[in-house]
């Protein structure tokens, strides 16, 4: 199971590189189910693997310009306190044994586990959701002057709008996601993508890759406040993440040859069985 465990961790990074995202969902129930780690520390630990294979990911789009780093900045300092807060004092305090029903004892590790099931069930939904056709991209000799823009960045007539801010939704989104992040260890760029879309103003490309970097940041100050609580085997952090990132550059190599659409459904099935057989094991079995 444990060589299982490694393997996985090598499709974790496969489908960020392949995808950009989606992985970091599978971290927790590898570790629990097949390392065979507690759900707490396995949150903890999915936090150092998310950050560090997420870190790595937002290189490739900060070296395109498809990062806004004022916009990581606005929506990253509420979520990375949140989830620093989280992983500190809100998880510790949690009682182990919550309450029962009839002889079913509801813990603080099944709890959990339910809480990051409904989050693969959502993920899922998003991932194999048909979106509608785009609008096409505006060349660049037909922009209004008057609009702000970074333009070409890719070196391919492509415009790239600076980002508008809600303040006001980029702070309750911030301290949504880093709050869920912290209790379940995923990254939540399902979430992040589409407020940055909506409330930055960013186009897809710019949302991923600035997401990617918000992912990475929240995810390793969470992970620091872990380090208080729990004794973490750094050895085996190195060698997980490292597959995990070794992974991601065979990904974005297959990428050119893969059609990404049609993997990310298929994908989006395969988490949605995933959360539906955790919450039968956690309730049931």
């Amino acid at each position: 199971m444990e060589i299982l465990g490694y393997l996985a961790a090598m499709l974790i990074g496969l489908s960020l590189g392949l995808i950009g995202g989606g992985g970091s969902i599978l971290t927790v129930p590898v570790l629990v189910y097949l390392i065979g780690l507690s759900p707490v520390v396995s949150t903890a630990y999915s936090l150092f693997i998310v950050g560090l294979t997420s870190l790595v990911g937002s290189y490739k789009f900060y070296k395109n310009g498809l990062v806004s780093m004022k916009t990581a900045i606005v929506f990253g300092i509420p979520s990375i306190i949140a989830v620093y807060l989280t992983r500190r004092y809100l998880v510790p305090a949690i009682p182990e044994e919550l309450f029962s029903v009839g002889d079913f004892l509801v813990t603080k590790g099944i709890m959990l586990m339910l809480l990051f099931a409904g989050l693969m069930v959502f993920a899922s939904i998003s991932m194999i959701r048909k979106k509608k056709n785009p609008a096409p991209t505006e060349p660049v000799d037909m922009v209004d002057e008057n609009i702000d823009t970074e333009i070409d960045v890719e070196g391919n007539g492509t415009v790239h709008p600076q980002p508008k801010f809600n303040y006001g939704g980029i702070l309750a989104e911030g301290l949504v996601v880093g709050t869920l992040t912290g209790l379940v260890g995923a990254g939540g760029g399902f979430l992040i993508i589409p407020a940055l879309v909506l409330f930055s103003k960013l186009d897809m490309k710019m949302a991923v890759g600035t997401s990617l970097l918000i992912i990475a940041a929240k995810s390793l100050f969470g992970f620091i406040g872990d380090i208080f609580n729990y004794e973490i085997d750094w050895m085996f952090l190195g060698i997980f993440s490292a597959i995990s990132i070794a992974g991601i550059f065979i990904g974005t190599a297959l990428s050119t040859k893969i059609q990404a659409d049609k993997l990310k459904t298929f994908f989006g099935w395969f988490v949605l069985v995933m959360g539906v057989y955790i919450i039968g094991k956690e309730l049931f079995f």
